[in-house]
């Protein structure tokens, strides 16, 4: 056994656990299908969310660490529920009110409002691939729509009317007394107005896999559970879908965790051994609601790719994924450095820690070098005191910090360069608030000024440091209070970058006009 493997086995790390309780299922017989599934499930009821990007990305992680500890084939699904009927009118989409009259049809049925595709589904279901492809994701798309219609579905189908008596069972015992009177888990597709219907069955046919029931309209219908003309109901769906695939792995949001037993139960019942399945917590918005695909709160992965690397991305969902997280736009200058210093580290560690790692899991053991030699934190404050309009205008203070770097050797660099920016400009700027400094924090700043304006040697930043440190140090306890003093009086903001970094980068002769501006008040 490799040492590699070694680690991965003995690994902390989630999805290296996830990917151990996969691996037991077949330890003594490997998959009849020939490779281990994972699966990842879409509602395309409005856009894709960052929620959607984040089920992905984790379930990739659990599957490139079950490729680590074992050699059995895997293969990653992602299961669009697009043959659901679209049960309200999003308010995030053009022409939405030309939607109303299309309610309870399927969502491959339903107009595309954005006028792109051959219907709002297949668009949603686009936009979910564009954005998996973006991130370079090994996966295979799966239409519901077209998994029903195929034929894959049939098979499972009917068995489901064979065994209807002990499905229905199952799912009786989760519904209100109300909806128990009305509950089946079929739902025909109307063959004339193609609305997806909630009505009672009046007979379910074991001998030729059929439905009977009175349309909204009172007309008796007939209809076969496959070729697409029946659907089933989301829970029982779930279930079914596993044991139609044969899934063998799939992860969910904390709100579906009370239903793990019913969609493990029909699974069962259906003949197949239910996945092993991993429960997250929530994405929140910056007031603590619940991400919605319907609402389009929270900040989406365009959004976030607007102002960050996708790897940062990917660092913020792999972190505590049982934590629930706010997904709003000050995660990201905190994602992208620690992301950076994660880079950093893995050089120097052995293989235990770099398999303990988020970089390893980001990059399946391929890890890059960062070329980060100036922090996306210190980038944003950068281009607050130059008031920067475009990147070039922070690589002229980048070379005189840093002479080796350049757009082309440090691509990475360059890039945040132009994200600081365009965040500074759309998050920082319109929020900077200068204040005066008061008498004891002028005195300091008037120190600090002196001293840098007679500083002859080069601009060290440790050393920079140490001087910042010494004209606060007999003035102020605890020294935050003279930190918090300069970023709020030189920079508009509560907290800051490592303050002699900060002179080092942007200039000793540029700092002290500076301090001569927040001293005189020019800066607010």
């Amino acid at each position: 056994m490799s040492e590699l493997r070694d680690a991965a086995l003995q690994s902390k790390a989630w999805p290296f656990e996830e990917a151990r309780r996969v691996l037991k299922r077949y330890a003594k017989t490997p998959p009849e299908k020939g490779y281990v599934l994972f699966e990842t499930g879409y509602g395309p009821s409005g856009l894709p969310h960052i929620g959607t990007f984040g089920e992905v990305a984790r379930t990739a992680m659990v599957k490139r660490a079950f490729e680590e500890i074992s050699d059995i084939p895997t293969k990653l699904v992602s299961f669009s529920d697009d043959l659901d009927g679209m049960r309200k009118v999003p308010g995030n989409v053009p022409n939405s009110e030309s939607l109303s009259e299309h309610l309870q049809k399927p969502l491959t049925s339903v107009p595309d409002p954005f006028g792109t595709h051959d219907s709002f589904g297949a668009h949603n279901n686009a936009m979910l691939c564009r954005f998996l492809d973006t991130f370079g994701f090994d996966y295979e798309f799966i239409s519901s729509t077209e998994f029903y219609a195929s034929g894959q579905f049939d098979e499972i189908l009917r068995r489901c009317v064979e065994r209807y008596d002990d499905i229905m069972a199952i799912m009786l015992k989760s519904l209100r007394e109300e909806r128990r009177q009305t509950y089946s888990i079929f739902l025909p597709i109307h063959p004339e107005t193609g609305r997806v219907l909630y009505v009672p069955m009046k007979s379910v046919n074991v001998a030729d896999h059929t439905i009977t029931f009175d349309d909204e309209d009172g007309k008796e219908w007939t209809l076969p559970v496959t070729g697409g003309n029946v659907k089933l109901q989301w829970k029982p769906d779930f279930g079914a879908r596993w044991a139609a695939l044969g899934v063998d792995f799939e992860m969910y949001g904390k709100d579906h965790s009370t239903n793990t037993p019913i969609y493990d139960g029909i699974c069962r019942v259906l003949g197949e051994k239910a996945p092993e399945h991993f429960t997250y917590e929530l994405f929140l918005d910056e007031n603590g609601q619940k991400i919605s695909k319907t609402s389009g709160n929270g900040v989406s992965i365009d959004e976030w790719l607007t102002y960050a690397s996708a790897e940062s991305l990917s660092y913020f969902m792999y972190q505590k994924p049982k934590t629930a997280k706010r997904m709003h736009f000050d995660v990201i200058p905190k994602a992208v450095d620690e992301y950076h210093q994660q880079l950093r580290a893995y050089l120097t560690q052995d293989t235990k820690a770099q398999l303990n790692n988020p970089v390893w899991h980001i990059h399946g053991g391929d890890v890059p070098e960062s070329k980060m030699v100036v922090p996306f934190s210190m980038l944003l404050n950068l281009a607050s005191v130059a008031g920067a309009e475009e990147k070039d205008q922070l690589w002229g203070y980048i070379k005189r910090y840093a002479p080796e770097a350049a757009a082309e050797t440090h691509p990475d660099l360059d890039a945040a360069a132009g994200f600081a920016v365009r965040y500074y400009n759309d998050f920082v700027k319109p929020n900077k608030t200068y204040r005066a400094p008061n008498e004891l924090e002028r005195e300091a700043l008037q120190d600090l000024r002196d001293k840098l304006a007679d500083w002859d040697g080069p601009a060290d930043a440790e050393e920079l440091q140490g001087l910042v440190f010494a004209c606060g140090r007999e003035r102020f306890d605890p020294m935050r209070d003279w930190f918090k003093a300069l970023y709020e009086v030189l920079l508009g903001a509560s907290q800051g970058p490592r303050f002699g970094s900060f002179i080092a980068l942007y200039g000793v002769e540029e700092s002290v006009q500076l301090i001569d501006d927040g001293l005189a008040g020019k800066l607010g």
